[in-house]
């Protein structure tokens, strides 16, 4: 008896829940702008020239590219010299990297 009346009442708020969900949120405007896309440039530009951008070219630092120095080989031989690594084969290293 109980079974039934908790059956009963899911479906009841499900079907409550599915039609209470009909309606988009939020509801869909069309958009209409009132500038063309070469006003917009035409305007960023000139705050790039005049300086009103917001925000400063140093938040952004370049980063220069790193390049290492060590061979593929002194990995390798790094890597045999590690008691732990040292009895699996590179190829099983190879395949449970980010495991």
């Amino acid at each position: 008896m109980n079974i039934s009346k908790l059956l009963i009442t899911a479906a009841l708020a499900a079907a409550a829940g599915s039609a209470l969900a009909e309606a988009t949120y939020p509801p869909e405007a069309p958009f209409v702008s009132s500038k063309t896309r070469t006003q917009v440039i035409a305007e960023l530009e000139q705050a790039r020239a005049d300086g009103s951008m917001n925000y400063a070219a140093s938040a952004y630092p370049v980063l220069e590219p790193v390049a290492s120095t060590t061979t593929r080989a002194e990995v390798k031989a790094e890597l045999k010299s590690d008691a732990p690594v040292a009895n699996r084969e590179l190829d099983e290293l190879h395949d449970n990297v980010g495991h």
